[in-house]
Formats: C-alpha cells, structure tokens, sequence
C-alpha cells in the first residue's frame, strides 16, 4: 500500500447513542467507495467492523474497530466507538486516535444520552466535530425538529450545511446549502436554516460581520471558505442528513468529511511529556501511539497505533520510553474490521497495527531508543463494579488468572485483584455488560468457563468493653499430657489501630520461651470472630498470668490456651460488627438531585456536601459498603446513564444492631448449611 501524503488523511472518531447505526453507516461508505462487495447489515452479524461474536449476539459495538476508507486519493480513518457506556474505555481510544468526530443522531429520537456524553467528551478535548442525521427514511423522522433538538441540547454553533429532500419513505436525497443555486427557495423553513448558516459563519469572522451587517447576506465561496476555518476551530459544527441503510447522503457525508474535517496537518499538535510539540512531519523524530490493544490465543497481542510524526517501517526496532524496552515490529498492517491488508511502512498521521508486541500496552508511546518520546496521554475512568469471579470446574483455577490477565491487557478498564479480606479474585469495571463480556471472552478465546459473584462485603469484628479471662488446657493421653493455662485482657483499640499483644507476667508463672506460643495462639484465633467469622480487629491483649507443668507444658499447649483464651474473651467483651464505609462523589445533572439524595438516604448514606459543577451537581457522601455493591447500575437507571460516580475506602465504622443481627443469623445458617 503506497504512502499517503499527511494532507490528504482524515482520522475520525466516529461516536452515538448505541442503536443510531454507526456501524450501519461504515458500511454504507466502505460500499460507496467499492471497499467492500456486498452490503452486510447489523441483524445478519456480517457488518465489516462488528465481527466479534458478542458484538454479533448483542447487535451492538463493544469494541472500537478501524476502518480506513480511501476516496479521490483521499484516506478517511473511520475508527467506530461503541456507544454503550460500559465500553467508554474503547471510546476514549477512538478520541486518542481522531482529529475529528463525527457524531450521529437518529432523525427521530433527537439526541440521546450517548450522544451527550460523547459530546462532553469532545468539548473536554477541543476537537472539531460534525453531525450526520441519520436514518431520514425511518417512520417519525423529522429533520428539522431534530434539528432544534440538536441546537437545544448541544449549542447553537451547530449549523445545518445540508438539508433531506422530503423524510420517512419519500425521503430522496438532501440539498447542499453552501450552494445558493441548488439550495434557492425551496421552502421557508429551509430558508431560515440556511439563514442561520451565513449568521454562524459570518460572527466567526469581524470582516464578515461588517460585509453581513451591511448587505445581508454573503456569497457562496465567502460562506465555504470561513466555514471550513470555522469547523477546525471549533467555533461551527455542521449537520448533515442522510439514511446509511438507504445509501443516501453518503457521498455527500464524504465529501464533507474531507473539505471541512481538518488533516493531521491542521489538528492540535501532539504534546510530549517535557512539553514539546510534535508535528505530523513524515521526517521529523519518530513517535507513535498505541491507542487500542488486541488479545488473541493464536495470532497474539495486536497493538494498534496513529504514528504522530516521523515513519515507521516494517521489520524494524523501535523503543518503548514507557516500559524502557526495546519492541521488534514485524509486518505492519493496515486494518480494516478483522481483516488487515500489509504495508511496508507507516507515515505521520497515519493509522495501522503490528502484531506480537511484548511489552507495550495501551496508551504506550513507541519511538527511536536514540531520541526517546514520551507521550502525554489522557487517563481512563476508574472501575466502578466489582464482581467476585471464580471458575466453572476447578481444574481451571490455574488457567482462570493467566486469562483474566491477558484480559486486562486489552481494556485497560478491567481491573484484577485478589481480596486480602475474604480471599476472593475481583474483577472490576465500568459496568455490569462489561464485565459479562469479558468473561464470554475469556471462555471463547482461552476455554475458560467463569461464574462472577456479587462479592463478599469484608466485615470485620472487635470489641466494645474490657474484660479479663482465663484458659486451662489440660489433657492426660498416657505418657507427657498437655498442659497451659494463662489469663488475658482484652482491650479495646480505637478504630484502625489493629492488634496488639503485651505481657505482663512475672515470677515465671508462663515461662518466657512459652510467651510467643500464647501470642501464635492468640493471632490465629484473631482470624475468625464470634459473630460472621470475619477477623478480629483493633484490640489489645494483655497476657498478664497463668501456670505451667514442670513436665506436660509445651510451645503446643500454649499455644492452643492463648487461642481458646481469645475466642473466650472476645465474646466476653461485648462483640461489635464493623463495616467498610466508602466515600461516594457523585456527579449528576442538577435536574437529579433530589432524586439522588433521596436514594442515598435509603443507603444509610451521610451526605457530606453538594458542590455545583457546570450544569451538574457533585454529591460527596460516605456510604456503607454493603449499601451500594450495585450502585453502577442503580445510578445509570436513576440519571438515564447522565450521571457517574467514584468510590474510594474511606474507614470502618459499627454496623447497627438490627442488621448486625440478620448477618449473624445468616452466618449461622452458613455454618448450618455447610456442615
């Protein structure tokens, strides 16, 4: 594949509500420029850039897919984000790879919360955006009301450039309002639309300003020329209307595309991590970002990357500044869904993908070792679900790690941990879908069958009072017996202190090389209290007496007295259940509030302050932990997915006495049920 000058390349991020037919649309160009034979359809599962068998089964993106798309010696980077908010991890790696976005809009839903949030995503990182209507041929489809929509939700820098010919099924083609000849007066409403478009392109520009002001309208190539200016700043996002499945405004959706969506050449300039800008100078050091990373049981990891300057070529070594190691690139390709075309070499602004990388992960930045670049890259969202994950049949057990790691690798949203607490593996992410895919993974690639959980809340017990006892563990088996006796106190601790042993004995009543042995003891049973079996934790125990047998006394009975000594005074010791109490900053549109606040007072929640945010609402609370195993899901079902969250540890506090007792009682069955 010949070498494309940098002028001539267009890296989109191509974003919507799920269900808008972003993947439909792909298709329908990949079709228009002779890329593809047939037209292959979401229902069917044969669309080139939703190929994964969960993505076939749900209908829907779960991943972002590239799709290089080459029109009048002109190469369009489609990269297709998916839309459903648990995948926003593959989201961000389409942003980190565009120059541009182009967002959709279904002509008769008007904009939706994906929309929204991809919007926000794109302000947040001043990148220059268009709008494509789709779906003018449905039943309902009304430009311009969705047009109002658009306006109403998003801003009004967000222009119509072209308007459809008729809707629904007498939807025919659209007009092209940068052409006063084409456009003419074909009917009021239109008029006033390409109204608003000279309004927003002349405010862009004082010279225009004035020209409008005083003869009130401006001429085609005025309107052209200030618009695409306008479009790579930011200032106007042109709309435009068509239907993917019909075919219509495609062409047109293209040409736009490559006269008003800036170059690599015209985009933001890459920033080092010392500062330096880097231009797509096909000459320049080079320095390449992996954006999206691929696991495969058979061919590897696949490491996609956008080269931001020089060129990088096959067969050659490169350097990972991030990792501090060298990288061997093979064959480079260029990928289009699931199927790669080689290529000898890469330029500047350019996407493609190499195979077999060892050590480079997402967001990693590959460059020459003797001019070493670092990038500067953005961060992904913290994981706000947490499921226990364990395998099917136990001779998975080995395998179940390795695969979940290799999981990881390719969503850096993933998260795996193992509890110290109740021993569990944890696998954490952005949402439920998210986490059941990647298990579906994890069983179609690697043939490992994974139950996940709702895991275990990591209770904790201590005590309220002091309280002083004994032990005598005496036992005559024929020959030496057994024999330790010692007498303790049990101490409470203030919250977080942990445990602490001390011995105050004397005359030898416990001979000192028995001392360890009572505290061995003591330790151990610290592990399980009285109430769930959750460990003991902040208390203090004094060893202050006790007796021996010149002949029977071992490390061994001591230190089975120490152990039946704690469980003894512990019960004693007016017993207390602790909780883990986790600080919650929720971020929620202002019309949410009330709401949420009411929802967080059924989840024994302190609110601990409300801060005003842009439009949005952030909500700090502390929250028991036990309250909100599942609040990702509740959120997104309250705020119609508009609102986020994140959750931190913050301390344990006592869990009052009614639900302490329902969890012992449950405890009890547990041990009932077991035996």
């Amino acid at each position: 594949m010949p070498a494309v000058d940098v002028s001539d390349i267009r890296n989109v991020a191509l974003f919507s509500h799920s269900g808008t037919g972003k993947t439909s649309l792909i298709e329908a160009m990949l079709m228009a420029t002779g890329s593809i034979p047939r037209l292959g359809n979401v229902e069917d599962g044969n669309t080139t850039s939703d190929y994964e068998p969960e993505e076939i089964k749900r209908k829907s993106s779960i991943q972002a897919t590239v799709a290089p798309i080459n029109i009048s010696g002109k190469k369009l980077n489609f990269v297709d984000a998916p839309g459903y908010p648990d995948f926003v991890g593959e989201a961000i790696s389409a942003l980190s790879a565009g120059d541009a976005v182009l967002l959709l809009v279904a002509a008769q839903a008007s904009v939706e919360v994906g929309t929204e949030i991809a919007w926000k995503m794109c302000e947040s990182r001043s990148l220059p955006r268009m709008i494509f209507v789709n779906k003018m041929d449905r039943e309902n489809a009304d430009f311009f009301r969705c047009m109002e929509s658009i306006r109403t939700v998003l801003g009004r820098k967000c222009v119509a450039i072209q308007v459809p010919l008729g809707s629904e099924q007498n939807f025919s083609g659209v007009v092209n309002l940068l052409d006063s000849t084409a456009s003419g007066t074909l009917s009021p409403e239109i008029d006033k639309v390409r109204e608003q478009l000279i309004e927003a392109v002349a405010e862009t520009d004082e010279d225009l300003t004035i020209k409008y002001l005083e003869e009130g309208t401006l001429s085609d190539a005025e309107v052209s020329k200030a618009l695409r200016t306008a479009v790579v700043s930011g200032d106007i996002v042109p709309v435009i209307a068509g239907s993917s499945t019909a075919g219509i405004g495609i062409s047109e959706l293209m040409a736009a595309v490559v006269d008003l969506l800036p170059s690599p050449l015209e985009a933001a300039p890459a920033l080092a991590e010392d500062g330096t800008k880097l231009t797509p100078d096909p000459s320049g050091a080079f320095a390449a970002r992996v954006f999206k990373t691929t696991a495969d049981p058979f061919v590897g990891k696949l490491s996609y990357f956008k080269v931001i300057s020089g060129t990088i070529n096959s067969d050659s070594q490169v350097w990972n500044a991030n990792r501090s190691t060298d990288e061997r690139i093979g064959q480079i390709f260029v990928p289009l869904g699931k199927s790669q075309q080689t290529t000898q070499s890469l330029t500047a602004g350019d996407i493609g993908a190499v195979s077999k990388l060892n050590a480079t992960v997402t967001l990693d930045t590959l460059s020459n070792k003797d001019n070493p670049i670092t990038l500067q890259s953005g961060e992904f969202p913290h994981p706000s679900v947490t499921a226990a994950i364990s395998p099917k049949s136990k001779a998975d057990i080995d395998k179940m790690a390795s695969s979940l790691n290799r999981l990881t690798e390719e969503d850096p949203t993933l998260n795996l941990t193992r509890s110290q607490d109740t021993g569990e593996t944890l696998l954490s992410g952005i949402g439920e879908t998210q986490i059941q895919v990647a298990l579906e993974k994890v069983k179609r690639k690697f043939g490992v069958e994974l139950v996940s959980e709702v895991p275990k809340v990591p209770y904790k017990e201590t005590v309220s009072s002091a309280t002083k006892t004994e032990y005598r563990h005496k036992k005559q088996s024929g020959g030496h017996g057994q024999f330790g006796h010692v007498m303790i106190e049990v101490q409470p601790l203030p919250r977080g202190s942990g445990f602490e042993f001390a011995d105050t004995v004397v005359g030898g009543n416990v001979p000192k090389e028995y001392i360890p042995s009572v505290e061995k003891g003591v330790t151990k049973s610290l592990e399980a209290g009285p109430l769930s079996g959750s460990p003991i934790v902040d208390v203090k125990v004094v060893l202050y007496d006790g007796s021996s047998h010149p002949v029977d006394s071992s490390g061994m009975s001591f230190e089975i007295a120490g152990s039946y000594a704690l469980r003894k005074g512990v019960e004693q010791a007016s017993p207390v259940l602790l909780e883990p109490v986790m600080k919650l900053d929720i971020t929620v549109p202002d019309s949410y509030t009330g709401e949420i606040i009411g929802d967080l007072n059924t989840k024994r929640a302190r609110i601990l302050g409300m801060t005003p945010s842009d439009g949005a609402t952030v909500i700090q609370a502390e929250v028991p932990q036990s309250e909100i195993q599942r609040y990702a899901t509740d959120l997104r079902s309250m705020t119609q997915a508009r609102g986020y969250f994140s959750v931190a540890f913050d301390h344990y506090e006592e869990v009052p006495a009614h639900i302490t007792q329902r969890i012992v009682e449950e405890n009890n069955k547990g041990k009932v049920s077991s035996s």
